[in-house]
């Protein structure tokens, strides 16, 4: 809020913060309150929309209770308007613009230059535009998008979905589903993967199952506004999984198949451009003024295109790049290859003409550069995935970095690559389809796959400095054999695994590629698989490690990597037990134990009995966990193993804990935490802090859980990680509420929620939510803990069974007037104490 002449000046979004604080109300019981979403309270306060429908501004204004002078005032500024500017209320509680939930706003930019299609884009809009005063549609809104490939199929429902903003406030999202390529289709299951995590769910929450997948992600859309654009489907088998299940949310669905079959669904499908539009495509790229210079030419020179927008916006970019030539002497080029030409149209074949002309362009230049961009083309297509960086391509092709920057700009010239963000480039399919049939041939299958070879041993690097920036301790760090210097991209950990994340999909797509290439059997993969584990481990990517580590160990033994492979055999175990599969986590953590016996790697065996240590006490094989701690402990103290040995003292002291031997943990426990100080790593220091709280939260010990769960958050400030101070948060929530000191657990869930919300995690919000109404209930506040609890059923729905059908059976006792007594147990928490720990794993 600003200052001006001592008045106050106020955004919309602001104002609604303000109002809401007044009132005490949360985001989402305003939003049942005025008969909207959650998410639309969170779109507006976040300001992502400044000027809402009237009959939104009308229900708010209602559920708030605002005076005619409040009501004015908001009236006016959700339009827009000038208003005497007042004070606002105050709002110390408010929750900040920033805590709430990020939504997804993933459509690509519509094309500038976007030509025709009014009677198509019309068609679109009447199925799936929300009119004024309507909260939703009767029905899910499906519209298909069909025809060949470059037809502008992409471009017309990227425009039309732009349009439809306004109608679905509750986020847009965009898939390539590779339906046609490149590469293999993306499967159903990862489709639905990526889109529940688009939805801010996180991943390893995700099941196996495409079915309660598929059940999961339309309890996701439930009562959200949300836009899907699917593009690229394979057929409607492809796409029908990933539809919305209940009203109010829409798709848009293209395909080069036909999707005729899809009940329900507007069918549209797309033909060329009329001559007109041709001709007003190619103006819109090459300028005005050279189209009026010459307009009969332009006219020769668009029909020669078969009016395909990709092949208009080809040749026209060949023009763009040469101001100086008449469009006349392009039409005469044309002629010249006129056996080609004649079959532009609107089969596969045109098509691959036009993008010939270009390349032969480049083939036939005086510039050196052109010649090799043209001889690069080729092996820049074998790789699979959706985008091709600039440091993978210069790698791929053996090259310097900016001489392969080089080469990629200027097809981007001719048009015969994308950029689509600052390094990043894409093949349109059709040309990789062009460029591949050139590989067939002019490389030999040896060229190709050492390509693969070259880009393989790029990522393994990567991963290797990765993790030297996440696990600086890590064992693995020692059976690198790719040799490793971080890249300039890599300024520290985070920086190192926000690279990863982007380009972790084309990462797998082309692990894939490999292993049906010669490469099979190739060391290579359990190398990348090894390496990868600080980006797989620090992201949670439970699903992906588990996908590239099936048969990774088995091949690691075959080639003779005996200590590779007990690495790998522990690390199979990680994402098993992280996913709930406790018994066969142990499994491969005992089997790799045995295996670094064998190899008398005393080290490797001292972390593999330290990580089943963690997962049988959870197992509660408490006598043989007591056992495998025991030597780990004293494995790590004969090797000088700080890091191992402070791991083994909290895992026993644990144990102890739960003997009910306190002054054995305790001694084990001051020992963990020594070790973790002396070695100044806070991250450290704040999970062993945790680990003590929880544990004497867990047997009763709660006034001994504070003051450790403190020094959990505080470590968490100071490194400035807000999944561990959360964590801590609800450790103390949970604490205070046992000890009947409810307005501390309030005021620490408050805290805590703040931060989950800022990460997203909407398990967490829930069981946040869920805590809230335990809190209240026990205080005899039934209102407050009805609200609470309303919501948490809210976000736990589709998410976690467990957690919501706790809230809806504690919802049942309140209504019912039944008096509560607060009570914390081990079952509310194993989903979680598993992600806090990292139980697992010692790094």
């Amino acid at each position: 809020m600003r200052e001006v002449g001592g008045l106050s000046t106020a955004s919309l979004s602001e104002l609604l913060r303000g109002f809401r604080a007044k009132t005490g109300l949360t985001q989402a019981a305003l939003a049942e309150k005025a008969g909207l979403s959650e998410q639309a309270i969170s779109v507006l306060e976040r300001g992502t929309r400044s000027r809402p429908r009237m009959d939104t501004i009308r229900s708010l204004t209602a559920a708030l209770g605002l005076s005619t002078v409040e009501a004015e005032e908001f009236l006016a500024v959700a339009r827009g308007k000038s208003r005497k500017p007042r004070a606002l209320p105050s709002a110390p509680d408010a929750t900040p613009a920033s805590d709430a939930m990020p939504m997804p706003w993933q459509l690509p930019p519509a094309v500038p230059d976007f030509t025709g299609r009014i009677a198509q884009i019309e068609a679109i809009l009447s199925v799936l535009r929300v009119p004024a005063g309507v909260t939703t549609n009767d029905a899910v809104g499906l519209v298909t998008v069909t025809g060949m490939g470059g037809i502008g199929k992409t471009a017309l429902a990227v425009q039309a979905a732009h349009k439809l903003a306004d109608s679905y406030p509750d986020g847009h999202l965009y898939l390539n589903l590779r339906g046609y390529g490149p590469g293999k289709p993306m499967t159903t299951g990862d489709a639905l993967r990526q889109l529940l995590r688009s939805l801010g769910l996180d991943a390893q929450l995700i099941p196996d199952g495409v079915e309660e997948t598929a059940a999961l992600l339309r309890s996701q859309l439930a009562g959200r506004r949300v836009l899907m654009l699917l593009d690229n489907a394979a057929d409607v088998a492809h796409v029908l999984p990933l539809l919305p299940g209940s009203p109010g949310s829409a798709a848009i669905i293209t395909s080069r198949g036909s999707l005729a079959t899809l009940a329900g669904a507007r069918q549209i499908r797309l033909d060329t451009l009329s001559a007109s539009e041709s001709v007003e495509l190619l103006t819109g790229v090459i300028g005005q003024s050279r189209v009026a210079a010459e307009p009969d030419a332009a006219e020769i020179l668009a029909s020669f295109t078969g009016r395909l927008p990709l092949a208009v916006r080809l040749i026209g970019g060949r023009l763009a790049a040469r101001p100086s030539w008449p469009i006349q002497h392009l039409v005469d080029l044309l002629h010249d290859e006129g056996r080609r030409l004649d079959s532009l149209g609107s089969d596969d074949s045109g098509v691959r003409s036009n993008i010939a002309s270009s390349v032969r362009f480049l083939e036939s230049s005086d510039r050196e550069l052109d010649r090799e961009a043209a001889r690069a083309l080729p092996l820049l297509s074998v790789p699979d995935g959706s985008d091709l960086l600039t440091v993978v391509a210069a790698h791929l092709l053996g090259l310097p970095v900016r001489r392969a920057d080089a080469i990629l700009e200027r097809l981007v010239d001719l048009n015969l690559l994308e950029s689509v963000a600052p390094e990043r480039y894409r093949f349109h399919d059709l040309i990789r389809a062009y460029a591949r049939e050139q590989a067939d041939l002019s490389l030999t299958p040896a060229d190709r796959d050492a390509g693969l070879e070259r880009v393989l041993r790029f990522y393994i690097g990567f991963a290797w400095a990765c993790q030297a920036k996440t696990h600086p301790a890590s064992p693995r760090l020692a059976l690198a054999t790719v040799t490793f210097t971080p890249p300039p991209v890599i300024t520290d950990a985070e920086s190192a695994l926000s690279w990863l994340d982007a380009e972790q999909r084309n990462l797998m797509d082309r692990y894939t590629q490999a292993t049906a290439s010669s490469l099979s059997g190739s060391a290579l993969f359990p190398e990348l698989v090894l390496s990868l584990f600080g980006f797989h481990e620090s992201r949670s990517r439970w699903v992906e490690m588990r996908e590239m580590g099936l048969g990774a160990a088995d091949l690691a033994g075959r080639l003779g990597l005996r200590t590779v492979a007990a690495w790998l055999e522990h690390d199979s175990g990680i994402p098993e037990v992280e996913n709930g599969s406790l018994e066969v986590g142990a499994d491969h953590l005992l089997k790799a134990l045995g295996m670094f016996r064998a190899l008398g790697d005393r080290p490797g065996q001292a972390r593999a009995a330290t990580s089943a240590t963690h997962v049988l006490g959870r197992l509660d094989r408490v006598a043989e966990a007591l056992e495998f701690g025991t030597e780990a402990l004293r494995l790590s103290q004969e090797l000088g193993e700080p890091t191992v040995e402070g791991v083994s003292y909290v895992a026993l002291g644990g144990l102890y804990d739960r003997n009910g031997d306190y002054a054995l943990a305790d001694e084990a426990f001051r020992h963990g935490i020594a070790l973790a100080e002396r070695s100044a790593d806070l991250r450290s220091v704040g999970k062993r802090y945790l680990n003590i709280g929880f544990s004497h939260l867990l047997v009763g010990r709660s006034q001994d859980a504070i003051e450790p769960l403190h020094h959990s958050i505080e470590a968490g400030k100071r490194s400035r990680n807000d999944d561990l101070q959360s964590q801590g948060w609800q450790c103390l929530a949970a604490v205070y509420a046992s000890q009947g000191h409810y307005r501390k657990a309030h005021e620490c869930i408050e805290e805590g929620i703040q931060l989950v919300r800022l990460l997203g995690n909407r398990l967490r919000e829930g069981c946040f939510l869920l805590e809230h109404g335990k809190v209240s209930a026990a205080a005899g506040d039934s209102a407050a803990a009805a609200q609470y609890l309303r919501s948490a059923v809210a976000v736990l729905q589709g998410i976690s069974p467990h957690f919501e059908a706790a809230a809806v059976d504690l919802l049942e006792v309140v209504e019912q007037g039944q008096k509560y007594t607060y009570s914390f147990d081990d079952s509310q928490v194993t989903g979680r104490i598993a992600r806090t720990t990292n139980s697992t794993t010692t790094s």
